[in-house]
């Protein structure tokens, strides 16, 4: 998920090294070959689409998302969790009928744990997203984990992306190595960061909080 891009020379709080290495482009994330790839072509070249960006938690779907919004420039509409029901979506949508503000090309919507929605607002999305009455020059992003609650006929309407932390370890262990480098004192004693990664289920979030944790008791 996370790639090191910039240098860091002390610990600085309150700034989490989640928000400090957050990717900002598609070449800073960690593994995720695929959405990487697929990413990088809709920001050269954006259309408007709806996307299902699934995979486990930490593994980088709205970091992607908000990567790919500045890529193209896009204005986002963020719709955070529980939050997608009936309402929110007809504000957004009315929004969106417009142009984007100034020196963006789309609009952007992403709606976060796409799988906690309303049964109405999914209903709502179904002519949204099968060009009956589509949004101008707009690209959807959902997010979840998995898609148990989600319909049949939502799932038709949207191209879905995998996102997965299988096969990152030794990248994520190295990224761990770089951080702890860039900011830990020079005589500390240096964690395993393999087990670190190991432990957080290759889960690069959890991953940089558990090191983060270290880097407190090492400075």
């Amino acid at each position: 998920m996370f790639n090191l891009f910039e240098s860091q020379n002390s610990l600085d709080f309150p700034a989490s090294l989640t928000e400090r290495y957050r990717p900002l482009t598609m070449g800073e994330f960690v593994g995720l070959a695929k959405p990487k790839a697929i990413c990088a072509k809709l920001a050269a070249r954006p259309f408007p689409s709806a996307w299902l960006f699934l995979g486990p938690s930490g593994t980088g779907k709205t970091t992607m998302a908000a990567a790919l919004a500045e890529m193209i420039p896009a204005e986002v509409h963020h719709i955070p969790s529980q939050n997608c029901d009936l309402a929110e979506l007809e504000r957004v949508c009315r929004i969106c009928q417009y142009v984007p503000m100034a020196g963006k090309r789309m609009h952007l919507i992403l709606v976060d744990e796409a799988d906690q929605m309303t049964s109405t607002a999914q209903l709502f999305l179904l002519s949204k997203l099968d060009g009956t009455a589509a949004l101008p020059n707009t690209i959807w992003i959902f997010t979840c984990n998995a898609v148990d609650r989600l319909q049949d006929r939502f799932l038709s309407r949207v191209k879905q992306v995998e996102f997965s932390s299988y096969g990152i370890a030794a990248e994520a262990s190295a990224l761990l190595e770089r951080i702890w480098d860039a900011n830990a004192p020079s005589a500390a004693t240096r964690p395993n960061f393999a087990r670190i990664v190991k432990e957080s289920n290759n889960n690069v979030r959890e991953a940089l909080m558990r090191l983060e944790t270290e880097l407190m008791l090492a400075a």
